[in-house]
């Protein structure tokens, strides 16, 4: 049976005659959750979430219910609730269909989630570049503070929140939840040490802070409605719920799926929902969960257990899709972003590419992460320059790894995991194409049709 869509954050998307206003929210019985969860007990409802399991939905894929349970909830200092809106990891494109187009679904789960952790002040931290995602949340806000369901009293209650949002600045570091607290706060967006800055104990103006993606807020209301339990039987079990897959690259028919947890294959993503490779070509690599997962070729196998504890070999098309089994992989589900490649890429200048943007990005802080993001992308843009040395394979190799588990904040590893497998899997590119710099070709490319970009 083909692979189908189960459409839970994204029902509303592109769904016949609607629009993000809140009349439009409210006809579909939006804010009824809502209405119902100022009257219930937080302790209970902090329950709800810790027995359901969904884990955030950014990268990380921690517990959300463990996150709000570390909360210094004894501090006696205000206790803030930030939507870390950043999307800004290349390959990722789904929390914008949320925010431009279902507006009121994050509020309502913002709000859910800030009565249940007694926060009386929200930020959503949106990326800079998506202006008009901004404008879209404003607007929304103000419709909800005119209906009271933001604001004092809501819904008639003696609970009382307020929500402010916030743009970025187009750095991909604010993605990185300490990063994020440190430019809200209105300081440089350096990632902060853990411990002692754990954002549930010292967060925003060193006060306790809950960071949750979109789509974590946005399974709040549904968790508070179905029940934790019901929730955790979503989809695979120990990672349930629905993922977003937002497929990018070459494939016939790129977009955003929602999937239940495992409940299809990788291959059964790219080729019913997404039509397969275009005409003539073939897959060649896919990057699961984002551009900072380890890349997976397409013609490997790898052995995972299954549910009884049974290794099996499977094929890449043939993997889960769901975290433990792209961990089981040596990837990971990330921030469900796959970028697809086929045949026709040039895997050395699609990772010439990745590593511009992670040397341009990293915050500079940590001297493995500075050095090492600049040395990488310094090496492969000299291999695509034609000016490459075989050492250099090693070499990249070499600095990855001397990244990795050196750094303040994940960006250290971001950058190295795909550098690390691009370069184990095709080394043989790397190989050829210095080959044929160092015979007089200059700047060797896998044939004349090769892609450069991803």
């Amino acid at each position: 049976m083909p692979a189908q869509e189960t459409r839970i954050l994204y029902r509303h998307i592109d769904a016949p005659n609607w629009n993000p206003t809140i009349d439009c929210y409210l006809q579909d019985g939006g804010y009824k959750i809502l209405a119902d969860t100022v009257k219930r007990n937080q302790e209970q409802l902090c329950a709800e979430v810790l027995k359901s399991n969904i884990k955030g939905r950014g990268g990380a894929g921690f517990p959300m219910g463990m996150k709000w349970k570390f909360l210094d909830r004894k501090s006696g200092k205000p206790i803030y609730l930030i939507c870390n809106a950043d999307e800004s990891e290349p390959g990722t494109c789904v929390d914008r269909e949320i925010i431009y187009k279902d507006p009121h679904q994050l509020i309502e789960g913002i709000m859910c989630a800030s009565y249940a952790i007694n926060a009386k002040q929200a930020f959503i931290y949106i990326r800079g570049e998506y202006i008009n995602g901004y404008r879209v949340l404003v607007k929304a806000i103000e419709e909800a503070r005119a209906k009271n369901f933001v604001g004092k009293n809501i819904c008639g209650s003696s609970f009382s929140c307020d929500i402010t949002v916030v743009r970025g600045a187009g750095c991909y570091i604010c993605g990185e939840e300490t990063g994020l607290i440190s430019s809200l706060a209105g300081k440089r967006a350096y990632p902060r040490i853990k411990p002692p800055y754990f954002p549930a104990a010292m967060g925003l103006y060193d006060c306790p802070t809950v960071v949750n993606n979109v789509k974590t807020l946005c399974w709040v209301p549904i968790i508070f409605r179905d029940g934790g339990e019901a929730v955790s039987k979503i989809g695979s079990v120990g990672d349930p719920g629905t993922y977003v897959w937002g497929v990018s690259g070459l494939v016939q028919k790129p977009g955003r799926y929602e999937l239940v947890s495992g409940s299809c294959t990788l291959g059964e993503l790219l080729y019913d929902l997404c039509g397969g490779p275009l005409p003539g070509r073939t897959f060649k690599a896919i990057i699961p969960g984002g551009s900072s997962m380890k890349v997976l070729r397409w013609d490997e196998t790898f052995k995972i257990k299954d549910k009884e504890g049974n290794v099996k070999e499977l094929r890449c098309p043939d993997i889960p899709l769901d975290g433990p089994s792209l961990m089981s992989c040596g990837s990971a589900l990330g921030s469900a972003g796959v970028i697809v490649m086929d045949n026709t890429v040039d895997m050395v200048e699609a990772m010439a590419n990745l590593n511009a943007f992670y040397a341009h990005e990293s915050c500079g802080q940590c001297t493995p992460c500075r050095e090492g993001s600049l040395w990488i992308s310094r090496i492969t843009k000299r291999i695509c320059a034609g000016g490459g040395r075989m050492e250099d394979i090693d070499l990249l190799k070499n600095i990855a790894d001397n990244i990795c588990g050196r750094t303040i904040c994940a960006h250290g590893e971001g950058l190295a995991w795909p550098v690390q497998s691009n370069v184990s899997k095709f080394r043989e590119e790397y190989v050829s194409k210095i080959e044929r710099q160092l015979a007089g070709e200059g700047m060797a490319r896998l044939d004349k049709n090769s892609y450069r970009l991803i």
